[in-house]
Order: structure tokens, then sequence, then C-alpha cells
């Protein structure tokens, strides 16, 4: 089992709701967490992700000024800020299909459904730090790998095999993050 020393990650919180912040800013802390950032909105989030460089963000999905969703799509850019390929970890009430593609398709890295728990959100974190998915650039989309699992039986059309995709590696947070045992 690949334990994480959590007090090598920076984390950035980002919610409307100051409850909410702290509930997440405490299982943070909880899991050893020592340095998290928090904001009030996608725009004062924005200033922090500048700031602070997170290794990691959790944000909610709706929020005054912008959202989550504009958010990731900001931080996305490719050539807009000096870390682009953050993983970001969106939450949200709503857990319709359309709702998770969207996010999805925005370039966000893991989504939970509130009432977000300790456990959840401990299994999304692990899954950014120990199994990062390669980044995808088109025309239209930068963002982790949409592809989770290869399906061996998988018949259509192979649109990355023409070029019309980077793939791009980037270096795991695990390299960062393992505990010294």
């Amino acid at each position: 089992m690949i334990r994480i020393d959590f007090s090598k990650l920076r984390f950035l919180v980002i919610d409307d709701n100051a409850h909410i912040r702290r509930i997440l800013r405490t299982y943070l802390h909880g899991f050893g967490t020592r340095e998290v950032h928090e904001a009030e909105d996608g725009a004062v989030g924005l200033e922090a992700f500048n700031q602070y460089m997170p290794d990691i963000i959790v944000t909610d999905w709706a929020m005054p000024v912008f959202d989550g969703l504009e958010l990731t799509r900001m931080i996305r850019q490719s050539g807009a800020n000096a870390i682009p390929y953050v993983p970001i970890i969106m939450f949200t009430s709503h857990s319709e299909k359309r709702r998770v593609i969207a996010a999805r398709d925005a370039g966000v890295t893991e989504f939970l459904v509130k009432p977000v728990s300790p456990k959840s959100l401990y299994q999304r974190i692990l899954n950014v730090v120990t199994n990062p998915r390669p980044f995808v650039k088109t025309k239209t989309y930068f963002g982790p790998d949409r592809r989770r699992n290869v399906n061996p039986n998988y018949v259509g059309p192979e649109r990355r095999e023409r070029g019309n995709a980077d793939l791009i590696r980037q270096k795991p947070l695990l390299d960062k993050a393992r505990a010294v045992s």
C-alpha cells in the first residue's frame, strides 16, 4: 500500500460557503496537510492559484463572480499560467450525467457529489497523486485524458491516431508526496 505524506502537499480550497471551506480544511488537516489556502469565489480562487501555486485544487461548482467550471477553463488555458496541469477536484450538489460530462469536458480531474465525506475526498486525492492521467491537447480541449479505461473491444474511429492530439505526461505528485518508511 502506498502511503502519502500530506504535509508535503499544498491545497487550495475554493467555495463561497465558509462552513464548507472549514469542513474541507478540517478533513485535509486530518489527513496531515499543513498548507491549505482558501478562497470564497472563482475570482479570488484564480488569484490564490497564481499566488500560492497549489499542488491540488478542491473547488465547488456553483459560486459567485465565476463558477468552478469557468475557473477550471481559465486554469487549463494553455500558456495562460505556470501550472495548467494542477489536479482539480470539483464538488457539487448536482450529480446529473450532463453535469459530470460538462465538468470532465472543462478539464476537471475528479468529481465529487455533496455531501463530501472524508473517505470520498481522500480517495480522490489518492487517485490524483498515485494515478495521474496524462493531459491531452487538441484544438478544442486541454486537460486530463478523459479515457480512464482502455476497452480492447472498442469499435469506432480512433481520432488520436491521425495526430490530432498530443498526450502530455506530467511529473506525478507521488514523487513529491511519497511517505518515507
